[in-house]
């Protein structure tokens, strides 16, 4: 996170890590950020206060599914585009220019060809990362860990036959919105590496709090990583019931 704080602000320190743990975890209470971080329920109200005051954090009733009990909901805080783009993601202008010039100089069959060829280092990476996966961790996992030290604040969840891959940042996003091939690219490639079928259930560039990801379970007969696998399909981006934090 950079340039949000003035110098020599005493408070940017704890305020970074406040904020980060809103991107790495997704829509939070007061209360469960300072369960999280070790802070009093009051510091880290001060931290939101001046979080939102800066349009770095927004804040909004919690979705409760099935029967709510008394008393008001609790509001949760979830990052502001600019919250977004203080965390690295530039040159988006630059990036889009350079796409829509090589789409009306080589045609859409380019930025096609562009979109998968940019995730070519990464899967090289994640397939050498589930090679030499600890036994106790779900390909799955091996993948989040993988892109999250690419910057996607990755993490997974359990579902319904399987589970969901949940990235809570995205460096590309701004771009992807121009061109949703880079998410295209960027599902199909999770479908080879883990060897299964995936279906991409929301995304931060279609306005969701979270790019989620459904994997349904991996059977141990299942091809190995970086095989061949079914061309995967979106589901329609707004649909993500095991999200709450998906629709903003």
């Amino acid at each position: 996170m950079t340039g949000e704080q003035p110098v020599g602000d005493p408070n940017a320190s704890t305020r970074q890590r406040v904020a980060r743990s809103v991107l790495e975890h997704g829509p939070s209470t007061a209360a469960e950020l300072s369960e999280r971080l070790g802070l009093t329920a009051a510091g880290v109200r001060r931290h939101l206060d001046g979080l939102v005051e800066q349009g770095l954090l927004t804040s909004r009733e919690q979705r409760v599914y099935g029967s709510r009990g008394r008393g008001r909901p609790a509001r949760v805080f979830v990052l502001t585009d600019a919250g977004r783009d203080s965390f690295g993601a530039g040159y988006d202008d630059l990036a889009v220019q350079a796409l829509e010039f090589l789409a009306r100089t080589a045609g859409p069959e380019a930025v096609d060809a562009f979109a998968s060829a940019r995730f070519a280092s990464l899967e090289d990476h994640v397939r050498r990362e589930l090679d030499g996966a600890p036994g106790s961790e779900s390909p799955t996992q091996t993948l989040a860990r993988t892109l999250s030290a690419e910057g996607y604040a990755a993490s997974v969840r359990p579902a319904a036959a399987g589970e969901q891959l949940c990235q809570h940042h995205c460096p590309v996003v701004h771009v992807a919105e121009r061109f949703p091939q880079l998410c295209e690219a960027e599902t199909e490639a999770f479908s080879r590496q883990l060897g299964v079928h995936v279906q991409r259930l929301a995304t931060i560039a279609h306005g969701d709090g979270v790019c989620t990801t459904h994997v349904p379970r991996i059977p141990p007969t299942s091809h190995p990583p970086g095989g061949t696998s079914p061309r995967t399909t979106d589901l329609n981006p707004r649909y993500a019931p095991d999200h709450e934090e998906h629709t903003r």
